[in-house]
């Protein structure tokens, strides 16, 4: 169809045609009037274009991971406090498709605290068992929100929709080896994103308590044992311990500067179902299991290298704990009103076991013997041992590790069969 006829409906009459024809050619026949057509496509032409921009940009907001209303929705519904007995508290936990921030999820869910959990499904580990977990989490009616704490939009977004009281930290980049390869990962969430978490908690109104997870591996080289609270920790044998000693000193100031309650809790070796894949323990069962040599590391003059091996129920009880006991943070828009609380606990379970003890437990589990493989231990961070004082937890709220680790390897051999349909031949 010509342009005359799409711009001029068509009208019966041959001189009223031609009429029309002649006033269209005077009007193209026009410089100047060409001029105001060519300004007037020029117009349509960018008022097109940024029509289309705004429709990319909508349509990028409302398919990225969060935001809207649906999303904020189950937010809401997620940290909803419904226990009735005692004032409950609405709880953010980072890490939450961690080994311990899954557990902790559900414990405080199943008590009637309201939970929402953060996570960015890293691949330092095999991240279709964190998926495993979120589902697991999800059936419980938790929502997981993905992304990174190094996010300062997503975590200011979370405490625009939810005014939580606690929030426990765990997310953090693991494992002493991996440092070696990998140190950036450690900066970037052990010590940047714990600032950025801080950064938006203390100007949160109100601002919530924090109970964070620091480590064992803090107390390095020292060989006072059993290791207490006020041991020194300025000797750090790998990175990882170096992050989360600088995270003890970055919370610490928080605490002193803007009034946020802290409590620090170092763990010691955590085992259990749903654990790590990159735990000795875990990667000790599935090479036994499938006929694999497994590597034993011994300290100087082969003497046997031990861990406070703490199971994951004890930890979650310290974990809780230490939520039930924070203290308010006495802030107010990020300016401090008076002091506020901070702590720091060890979580073990008092009772070192050996490595090879560690894995003759698993062979009576397992019914197999290990291929095992004795070396010296590498200068790649490890310690010779770790041996808790559980002495403060135990007096500031009641915390009491029952599971030795004879029964606390059998539960998980448990669990490591049924998970991974092991079927006596292979895994699956």
């Amino acid at each position: 169809m010509p342009l005359e006829e799409e711009l001029f409906p068509s009208t019966p009459g041959k001189i009223k045609n031609q009429t029309m024809n002649r006033q269209l050619h005077r009007c193209f026949s026009s410089t100047s009037t060409l001029f105001l057509w060519a300004l007037f496509l020029i117009a349509l032409t960018a008022s097109y274009l940024s029509f289309q921009s705004f429709v990319d940009t909508g349509s990028k907001y409302f398919t990225a991971s969060w935001g809207g209303l649906q999303w904020e929705k189950q937010v809401r519904n997620s940290a909803q406090i419904r226990r009735s007995s005692s004032p409950g508290m609405s709880v953010l936990v980072t890490g939450a498709a961690g080994f311990v921030g899954s557990h902790v999820s559900l414990a405080l869910k199943k008590r009637g605290d309201g939970v929402v959990g953060i996570d960015n499904f890293n691949s330092y580990y095999d991240p279709s068992l964190k998926k495993a977990r979120k589902s697991m989490l999800n059936d419980h009616g938790i929502f997981i929100v993905e992304g990174d704490i190094n996010d300062a939009k997503l975590l200011a977004k979370l405490f625009d929709v939810v005014a939580f009281t606690h929030v426990m930290h765990l997310a953090a980049q693991a494992g002493v080896r991996y440092a070696m390869e990998n140190p950036g990962s450690y900066v970037h969430s052990n010590i940047a994103g714990l600032v950025n978490l801080l950064e938006i908690c203390k100007s949160a109104n109100p601002q919530p308590s924090i109970v964070w997870a620091s480590s064992s591996s803090v107390y390095g080289l020292n060989e006072k044992v059993p290791f207490s609270e006020s041991d020194r920790t300025d000797q750090p044998a790998s990175l990882y311990a170096a992050t989360k000693k600088a995270g003890e000193e970055i919370t610490h100031t928080y605490n002193h500067i803007y009034g946020l309650s802290i409590t620090g809790l170092r763990f010691f070796t955590v085992y259990g179902p749903w654990g790590r894949p990159d735990m000795a323990y875990f990667s000790f069962t599935r090479n036994i299991l499938q006929g694999k040599p497994i590597t034993i590391y011994r300290g100087k003059n082969r003497v046997d290298l031990a861990r406070d091996f703490t199971y994951i129920d004890d930890i979650v009880k310290g974990c809780i704990g230490s939520l039930d006991t924070s203290g308010r943070s006495t802030g107010t828009g990020g300016k401090k009103r008076g002091p506020a609380p901070y702590r720091i606990f060890n979580l073990g379970n008092t009772s070192p076991v050996t490595v090879p003890t560690l894995v003759s437990i698993l062979e009576r589990h397992l019914r197999r013997k290990a291929k095992k493989h004795v070396i010296d231990m590498p200068g790649n961070g490890d310690v010779p041992f770790t041996h808790a004082n559980i002495s403060y937890a135990s007096s500031e709220f009641g915390y009491r590790p029952t599971t030795d680790l004879q029964t606390g390897l059998k539960k998980f051999v448990r669990w490591y069969l049924s998970y991974y349909g092991y079927n006596g031949k292979s895994l699956t």
